[in-house]
């Protein structure tokens, strides 16, 4: 069992952990010339491959209003481009442009290589359990989020 100087020490280590990610993203957000919210749906869009507006609302939390201003500044960046969606001409999907990615790319090249350098001190069973982490943590964490937004639109009310 974990004493109460060790769970502060895991908690601490974990903070800092998150704090640091959030930094980065922070940072790169700057260098590209975007706010954490385009960054964020930029992310997004380059995961998804295209997101309608609808989607991308859903994802980022925004309200469709600010999504759509968020669609027209990366547009207007070079971001991103709006097309006809081709399963149903009446809607219009985002997609990343991806010339502007290889940029963004090369703006988070720094980190890839230096968590690469981190993952390459575990053996592939760690790496394993590193991932499974990863991959439930992140729901875990989007699901902690939307708690929040309904916590805050419910006081708002």
């Amino acid at each position: 069992m974990a004493t109460s100087a060790q769970q502060n020490s895991e908690e601490e280590v974990f903070r800092a952990y998150l704090d640091a990610v959030g930094l980065h993203g922070m940072a790169g957000a700057a260098a590209a010339g975007l706010h954490a919210s385009e960054w964020y749906a930029l992310s997004q869009l380059a995961l998804a491959g295209t997101l309608t507006s609808g989607q991308l609302s859903e994802r980022t939390g925004l309200t469709t209003g600010a999504t759509t201003r968020l669609i027209d500044r990366l547009e207007r960046a070079g971001y991103v481009r709006r097309t006809v969606d081709p399963t149903d001409r009446r809607k219009v999907v985002v997609e990343p442009v991806t010339e502007a990615l290889a940029g963004i790319g090369e703006l988070v090249a720094p980190a890839r290589r230096r968590i690469a350098q981190v993952l390459d001190r575990y053996t592939p069973e760690q790496r394993a359990v590193l991932f499974d982490y990863f991959a439930h943590a992140a729901p875990a964490f989007r699901e902690a989020t939307e708690e929040i937004r309904a916590g805050r639109s419910q006081t708002a009310e």
